[in-house]
């Protein structure tokens, strides 16, 4: 069993509090960290969301729906990190993302702008899906933040994307909520809207507290202060921290509550109306409860946010970085390091950096943000100015008013002749792709008759358009659907129909 909440408090010998005193009252709050153990958080965050990944990756959506069985192993050993990166590279999307913004902060300042990191994503080499993929769709096509990311530009807007790689702007921002909230609300809405906007809020403000206390539950509720109480995002994790008050000893009923309360996927095409679920808010439950079941064991933390389910190596990165800042890298047990040595200098896939590299980039920007930010930075020591967490004034909320009412499989249908379909609801969208992933479509869109939509689809994985179509306006009631290819040497393929009421 994980630890129960008694063990949760952990000592960071480390750590020495100050508070500056103007005219005999508190003013504000100065943290004195070594620059060692500053360091030492840095490293041991990438490190935890790198393992995390890894030893999730076998489990990534093979149980939807359900938890992972006790008896189920989920193997570990020394090779599994050297394995990952040489022959599944696509599986750390997490930390190949965060270095691509990471990249440009490196090499612009840390006041570049945020078209430039939706320039450097959209324009990489590297595969991506759902939310990053309709982002970069959009930037390519002319649509930059904060619209790309927009529910009715992308879909996909309260999946799981920026929760994942939101973690180097906690990192950069130690002891700063405030600043790493500036950062993510920009950053966020490249890719996200709403809830999966605020999934990188909360994470990225768990790792800049994570490098000041020493208790992961206040870790966890000092960031949700970082949330507008209104967004269901945080609603959920607030019900996470109730439960789990209520059953200490038992992340399977919290799980149960969880389901029931908050398993509903609205917006993704592919998880609305199906057990399959990469929305941020019910993901973003599964890495906290493995932050509190886990009770600062990195053993249990990662065997929970795991055995939840669905994004079963996002979560355990998420839950891992976290763990791994407060815990710093020399705590996080030995065992986890196993195979790190043959990784530590490699370069991840389409990327300039190795963790190496990582940690120094990390800790010159952090310094650079500390001091920006009214701190002391020296050889031996940093002085972190606190900051206290602020929820924004307006919560943003995307897919309000629908419900998704049917999905129909197209089987792959190929557009070779006009699709036809009549409905009631008050939106819809279709999934699907390119025959051969190749060529281009120029592709027509008329509900009742009137064109909606003219778009031109691409083969290309990395440039393709997902989900294919879709139309959130429409007025309630019975419409005719009609698309069709009007040129082009590609075939678009149609393979699913979902259908809002």
């Amino acid at each position: 069993m994980p630890p129960t909440a008694n063990k949760l408090r952990l000592h960071f010998p480390a750590l020495v509090i100050t508070a500056l005193l103007l005219c005999g009252t508190i003013q504000a709050a100065s943290v004195a960290l070594s620059a060692t153990a500053v360091k030492d958080k840095i490293k041991g965050g990438w490190v935890g969301q790198t393992v995390g990944c890894t030893f999730g990756g076998p489990c990534e959506f093979r149980w939807l729906g359900t938890w992972i069985q006790d008896y189920v192993t989920i193997r570990w050993d020394e090779n599994l990190l050297l394995w990952y990166y040489q022959n599944s590279p696509g599986l750390y999307d997490d930390i190949y993302m965060d270095l691509a913004f990471l990249a440009v902060l490196d090499k612009k300042g840390l006041d570049a702008p945020v078209s430039e990191m939706a320039l450097k994503y959209a324009n990489a080499g590297f595969q991506l899906w759902h939310a990053n993929q309709a982002g970069r769709w959009n930037i390519l096509n002319g649509i930059m933040p904060p619209e790309s990311g927009y529910w009715k530009n992308n879909p996909h807007a309260d999946d799981i994307d920026f929760q994942i790689e939101s973690d180097f702007i906690g990192l950069i921002c130690p002891g700063m909520p405030v600043t790493a909230q500036d950062y993510a609300l920009k950053v966020g809405h490249i890719m996200n809207y709403g809830d999966g906007v605020y999934g990188g809020v909360f994470i990225s403000a768990m790792y800049t507290h994570a490098f000041l206390e020493q208790d992961i539950v206040q870790v966890v509720e000092k960031a949700l202060k970082s949330l507008p109480p209104q967004s269901q995002y945080y609603q959920c994790i607030s019900d996470v921290l109730a439960w789990w008050r209520q059953y200490p000893q038992d992340w399977h009923e919290c799980w149960y509550n969880v389901q029931k309360k908050w398993a509903e996927d609205v917006g993704c095409p592919g998880g609305a109306l199906q057990p399959f679920n990469i929305d941020a808010k019910l993901n973003g439950a599964y890495v906290v409860m493995g932050l509190l079941y886990g009770g600062g064991d990195f053993d249990s933390t990662l065997e929970v946010a795991t055995r939840c389910g669905q994004d079963a190596d996002c979560n355990p990165s998420n839950a891992g970085g976290v763990l791994g800042t407060l815990l710093g890298f020399e705590k996080i047990p030995p065992r986890w390091k196993l195979g790190l040595d043959k990784v530590e200098d490699l370069k991840f896939s389409y990327s300039d950096y190795s963790l190496k590299d990582v940690y120094a980039v990390t800790g010159r920007l952090a310094a650079e943000q500390v001091k920006r930010g009214g701190g002391t930075v020296s050889d031996t020591l940093w002085t972190i100015a606190q900051q206290e967490p602020k929820a924004p004034e307006q919560a943003e909320t995307g897919f309000s008013g629908l419900t998704p009412a049917r999905r129909e499989n197209l089987r792959s249908r190929e557009l070779s002749e006009v699709f036809s379909m009549e409905f009631e609801g008050r939106a819809f969208v279709i999934e699907g792709g390119m025959l051969n992933d190749r060529g281009t479509a120029a592709c027509e869109v008329r509900v009742d008759g009137r064109v909606t939509e003219r778009v031109t689809l691409k083969g290309d994985v990395h440039d393709r358009r997902t989900p294919l179509f879709w139309n959130y306006d429409l007025q309630a009631g019975k419409h005719k659907l009609d698309v069709k290819k009007v040129s082009g040497d590609g075939m678009p393929r149609l393979n699913n129909l979902l259908i809002y009421r």
